[in-house]
């Protein structure tokens, strides 16, 4: 009897949920959003978090008879690293594990498995938010959110998911359900005498954070989003409280994909809804500038400041029509009539290099005013364009083509796909000039079609490079453009004291980087980690640990 024929015996009398293994099922889920394609065994459907104990355990107790067995939990499938995909058996939480458990204006306890944009419809009857969503906000879940570390347009202001977890309940890798949540030393000494898996658990993380404080805190990217590596440097804080000390393994399994346990429920803090927005919109024609508009803007405390270049700029433009299926046709009508600015710019000069979306928020209008009156004057010495949007519906065509573009490029482009590969990199605002330039010209070397839209208030940007993957010659130059690009792209991130990943996280795509972004210690400490969490690594693996350049572009998909 195989690994998989073993799981099917178990599952009759143990499993409430459903699994599937049919062709289209298998295939469905041998993908995600990024460029990989690992096929699975069996894709199961827990239907609460017993099921998944149900599952951790009966892996955990055959691993020895079957090595090929292991776990990856998986939600919308949005994610573009290939960190929901694996060989063996993935655990789809979204189907069943769905709904908010209970929502106050200060909190929410939610199922993995909960789209975001129906967690949000719940959320604004508080008049509150959960601050950290996605462009993808449409299509994503908040599982996915926690283990990836997700941020979006409002992280300049407000941070990213972990920022929000108050606590997670995980199942951990001896089959049992734990919840981590911040401790005071009262509270860490009690675990840390426990003389179960748990307490052996806490022991192991306590002995790696509190013997290398100054390394980790050295090692913790200087940059305002992150979601590289484990966020060891996030576990211990001797200074909180009063210097009571703050000791919270939730900020362990945040970001860390689905290696370190399977999270059944989060519980999330919200923030108030600010009533009123206003969006002030910067044309520039040349990049140059871009750190110093930026670095100006910043002491205004914009709400966001994003970005998009003249490549997502166009595509949006000639995709318009194909908004009309998702907007409704008078909706569609309203927001190509608020165009014709943008039409009339381009046929007198061509689209702007770069668009910068500014957005304020606020109580009342005359503060909001207030803001923007003042940017504006910081700002009008470049000779750049500048409008404020009209209302709410005129700022809708700037954050439509914002959140869009991604999916404009995967819908209309023929012959060639998004190839998300360098997507994710984050350098400080102030070296944004030097760098993008720098950056391009790597892009440029290689004859690569893509776009650039970004948090520029974070120095986050997506590049998302367009390719043939079908045609075998196509392929061949792809994938060595993919090797070469990214070793040099991150090497010049790193050099400006970046990030390889601020919001996607490290998957199949960059975990063989991390040895790049971080010392041969901090590297150690990370397998202590996954070792101490998942000693036979049943969890996810082949992401933040163990992966290799080889697996990565063996398992580059041809379609």
């Amino acid at each position: 009897m195989d690994s998989i024929s073993a799981l099917k015996a178990f599952l009759k009398d143990s499993f409430k949920g459903e699994w599937e293994d049919s062709s289209a099922t298998i295939t469905k889920y041998s993908r995600d959003a990024g460029l990989f394609e690992v096929t699975p065994r069996i894709v199961l459907f827990p239907k609460d978090a017993e099921d998944i104990k149900a599952v951790v355990h009966f892996v955990r107790v055959n691993k020895a008879t079957y090595p090929d067995l292991s776990i990856t939990a998986r939600a919308a499938g949005t994610d573009m690293s290939g960190g929901p995909i694996n060989d063996s058996i993935i655990l789809d939480i979204a189907r069943n594990m769905h709904g908010v458990i209970s929502m106050t204006k200060d909190r929410a306890t939610v199922l993995p498995g909960t789209y975001y944009r129906d967690f949000e419809k719940e959320s604004l009857k508080q008049g509150v938010i959960l601050p950290c969503y996605t462009a993808s906000k449409n299509l994503n879940t908040v599982g996915g959110m926690v283990a990836n570390n997700s941020a979006g347009e409002k992280t300049l202001k407000y941070g990213q998911t972990k920022d929000y977890v108050e606590s997670l309940k995980v199942v951990f890798a001896d089959g049992n359900e734990y919840e981590v949540k911040a401790l005071d030393k009262e509270g860490l000494k009690a675990k840390l005498e426990q003389q179960d898996f748990e307490g052996q658990l806490y022991r192991d993380v306590w002995d790696i954070v509190s013997r290398n404080e100054a390394l980790l805190a050295n090692a913790k990217p200087k940059v305002s989003k992150n979601a590289a590596g484990y966020y060891l440097w996030n576990v211990w804080d001797p200074t909180a409280d009063g210097g009571k000390g703050r000791f919270d393994m939730a900020q362990l399994v945040v970001g860390s994909q689905g290696t370190l346990g399977i999270v059944t429920e989060a519980t999330i803090r919200l923030v108030p809804v600010k009533p009123l927005s206003k969006l002030f919109v910067i044309f520039m024609p040349t990049i140059d500038r871009l750190g110093d508009v930026v670095n100006d803007l910043l002491p205004f405390k914009p709400e966001s400041l994003e970005s998009y270049d003249d490549s997502t700029m166009a595509l949006a433009v000639k995709f318009l029509p194909s908004m009309v299926k998702s907007l409704g046709l008078v909706h569609f009508l309203h927001l190509a009539w608020k165009f014709i600015p943008e039409a009339w710019m381009a046929i007198r000069g061509g689209f702007p290099k770069l668009v910068l979306l500014v957005e304020f928020s606020g109580d009342n209008l005359a503060e909001i005013d207030a803001q923007i009156d003042a940017a504006e004057a910081k700002v009008k010495g470049y000779g750049f364009k500048m409008r404020r949007a009209a209302d709410e519906f005129d700022s809708e065509k700037y954050w439509t083509i914002r959140r869009e573009s991604f999916n404009l490029l995967r819908r209309h482009v023929t012959g060639r796909r998004t190839a998300p590969f360098v997507d994710d990199v984050v350098v400080p605002p102030h070296a944004m000039p030097d760098f993008l330039p720098k950056m391009r010209a790597i892009l440029d070397e290689y004859k690569l079609m893509y776009t650039i839209a970004g948090h520029a208030g974070n120095g986050n940007f997506h590049i998302i490079p367009l390719m043939d993957m079908a045609d075998p010659a196509s392929f061949a130059l792809n994938r060595k453009a993919i090797d070469e690009v990214s070793d040099k792209v991150y090497e010049l991130v790193l050099s400006y004291g970046g990030s390889i990943t601020g919001e996607h996280n490290d998957g199949i795509v960059r975990t063989p980087y991390l040895p790049k972004m971080f010392s041969p210690e901090i590297m150690t400490l990370f397998k202590q980690a996954k070792d101490a969490f998942d000693p036979t690594n049943i969890f996810n693996p082949g992401k933040k640990i163990g992966a290799t350049k080889e697996f990565m572009l063996k398992h580059l998909s041809r379609s």
